[in-house]
């Protein structure tokens, strides 16, 4: 094996992480002082998160719509290439983020890919686990000679994010590299990908060219290219990845993803190094946290201890309270494996991820709120009974944050999906406007930390079979980072209710019976309904109210916190998506033995009860506070 990659240069980065200095930064022509490292925020739930693929945010020197391929694609048309998103692309773009109220910017992965592979534009394909991608650089042939160009251009990217008062969330991958070697199959000396079997295949490492160039890295001439083979050098032997095939499923299966390889995530040497290599991304281009791709890795122990192992360094350089994530895809009776420490399991030392892709969320909210087809569609009391269900199976987990629930990070949509959220109908544009729109006020109010997915609040709208339908290019939009369009500024009026409501963050959440003859009360238990849920913290309740009919108008009543509301009391829109909402009217006691009342747990009681009238239009959500 070659000399250590983690030499003098990089340690010394290591060794200087936790010494904290002062660091000029030119923010729209002013001069700005930041802390490096730049301390993490007292609690994630005060933000919000912005997702974003480096590679389709914004292109900052090609005109809108192109591509550096001849002739240039449509923006929103599928496309499985590079479109030139950079890192100075997305700093460009920082201001127009702050002011929607941005908290923290996740980008997709941004370490150095195979320079071979045109396809990996996503970034999930890493090479180098210790340098950013040079494609994504201003000057992508120069950074490929000259590594230190784009890592300065990533450092300058979050040096800025944090000078306007943001956070930055890197993507990262343990489970495997990209395309860094072929399989030796059938004739072909070469194959990206081969059947899973039991037993290793035998493969060729890739030159930097992508060409098979050796079997083993004993025999392999000196010196590797930085472009070859896989970096840092302590992840180049053939014991360090599987080289099975691909992998049935996940978890419990092992095996590639596509051409991606799969790291033997339970070798000692792996685990050391991609500790090491993280903590050192980390000391270098001081993110604050981490989003976990694929996480049902098959060595959940390896998990745990990467994720307490980024705390602790985090601790140690006065990072207090960095936050890590992870992308769990499993029933909601699983979660509780991944996330946090179960004070039940035997063996349990370290508290793991501090929280999960609110993927049950996701799916729940796209039956409740768009109900598609009459099959797949939903009433809102899926999403009541989904918490009641998470509270049970979380009820002995616990994580550095606290509750792990109340620090999910949830969203509508994102990158791996076929469709957006967002559905804009050929005939009518802007008939589901108000779905959207929506949906993000109850997003926004539900626990957990909301993230949007980047070009919702421009509308994008992309729809196919496969989720390159998806990821569009933002910047070729007819008028990209347009801070009039209607879902930007509802957006931004959304996020600054939330950051002016304290019990929207911290708050417990009850799901709440309504009616609409004043005497049965009950969650909604119809398609379309209406959503209805509070927050309460100390003396204040927030109340949330959706209706989910794109045709009938709810007029009816919700049951309130009787000991914090008083009779003729009156709740005032903090928002609405309708620009001529109807004003609730006074609070009343509804007597004992005058109402039916059926709670979410599902007892049945008579009252007596405080209830609040309301009316909702169709596709209508109000805020509401007394």
């Amino acid at each position: 094996m070659a000399e250590s990659a983690f030499g003098p240069e990089i340690q010394a980065i290591l060794d200087a992480a936790g010494t904290r200095r002062t660091k000029p930064i030119a923010v729209d022509g002013q001069l700005q002082h930041i802390s490096v490292p730049f301390p993490s925020p007292a609690d994630w739930r005060d933000i919000w998160i912005y997702f974003l693929m480096v590679d389709r945010f914004n292109n900052p020197v090609q005109p809108p719509a192109s591509t550096r391929r001849h002739p240039p694609i449509a923006f929103d048309a599928p496309f499985d290439d590079f479109q030139g998103g950079t890192f100075e692309g997305v700093r460009q773009r920082l201001g127009y983020l702050r002011d929607l109220g941005v908290g923290a910017i996740w980008l997709s992965p941004v370490l150095k890919n195979c320079q071979y592979e045109t396809g990996t534009f996503h970034g999930y394909g890493i090479q180098d686990f210790l340098h950013a991608e040079p494609r994504f650089s201003s000057n992508p042939a120069a950074a490929r000679s000259n590594p230190a160009m784009a890592d300065d251009e990533l450092v300058a990217l979050v040096d800025e994010i944090h000078a306007r008062g943001m956070y930055a969330i890197f993507d990262i991958v343990l489970n495997h590299a990209g395309n860094v070697f072929g399989y030796v199959i059938d004739g072909n000396d070469n194959a990206p990908a081969a059947p899973f079997q039991s037993e290793r295949y035998q493969i060729r490492w890739h030159d930097q060219a992508g060409n098979p160039a050796f079997s083993d890295f004993a025999t392999a001439a000196r010196p590797i290219h930085p472009d070859a083979a896989v970096w840092p050098s302590e992840l180049q032997g053939n014991d360090r990845f599987r080289s099975l095939g691909l992998a049935a499923d996940l978890p419990g299966a092992f095996g590639d993803f596509a051409s991606l390889k799969q790291l033997v995530s339970e070798n000692p040497a792996v685990e050391d190094t991609l500790i090491r290599a993280y903590q050192y991304v980390m000391a270098k281009f001081d993110c604050d946290g981490f989003r976990v791709d694929t996480f049902k890795i098959p060595n959940a122990t390896f998990g745990h201890t990467f994720c307490a192992s980024m705390r602790e360094f985090g601790l140690s350089i006065g990072k207090e309270n960095i936050f890590t994530f992870g992308e769990i895809t499993v029933a909601e009776g699983d979660l509780r494996r991944f996330i946090g420490r179960d004070t039940l399991a035997p063996n349990a030392d370290t508290i793991g991820i501090d929280a999960a892709l609110d993927f049950p969320l996701e799916g729940h909210l796209g039956r409740i709120i768009k109900h598609p087809t009459p099959e797949s569609s939903g009433p809102p009391s899926l999403l009541a009974d989904m918490y009641q269900a998470r509270k049970h199976e979380e009820r002995t987990v616990i994580t550095t944050h606290g509750e792990a629930s109340g620090f999910f990070v949830t969203f509508l949509d994102n990158h791996d999906r076929t469709q957006r959220f967002f559905f804009a109908d050929a005939d009518h544009p802007h008939r589901f406007d108000g779905q959207l729109t929506s949906a993000l006020a109850v997003l926004f109010g539900l626990q957990g930390i909301p993230c949007v997915y980047y070009g919702t609040e421009q509308g994008l709208h992309g729809m196919g079979n496969r989720d390159a339908a998806v990821r569009e290019a933002l910047w070729g939009t007819p008028h990209a980072f347009d801070a009039s369009h209607p879902f930007y500024l509802a957006l931004q009026q959304i996020a600054s209710v939330r950051a002016a409501q304290p019990a929207l963050r911290y708050g417990r959440q009850y799901f709440r019976p309504i009616s609409g003859n004043r005497h049965d009360f009950g969650v909604s238990t119809v398609v379309p309904g209406v959503m209805a849920f509070s927050r309460i913290l100390n003396a204040q309740e927030v109340l949330v109210v959706a209706n989910t009919s794109e045709e009938y108008t709810f007029t009816g009543e919700v049951i309130v916190d009787a000991m914090l509301n008083a009779v003729a009391d009156t709740f005032r829109v903090l928002y609405s998506n309708l620009s001529n909402p109807t004003l609730p009217g006074p609070l009343r006691l509804a007597g004992a033995g005058t109402v039916s009342i059926t709670e979410p747990e599902g007892g049945v009681t008579n009252g007596p009860a405080r209830v609040l009238s309301v009316t909702v239009q169709p596709l209508e959500v109000q805020l509401l506070r007394r």
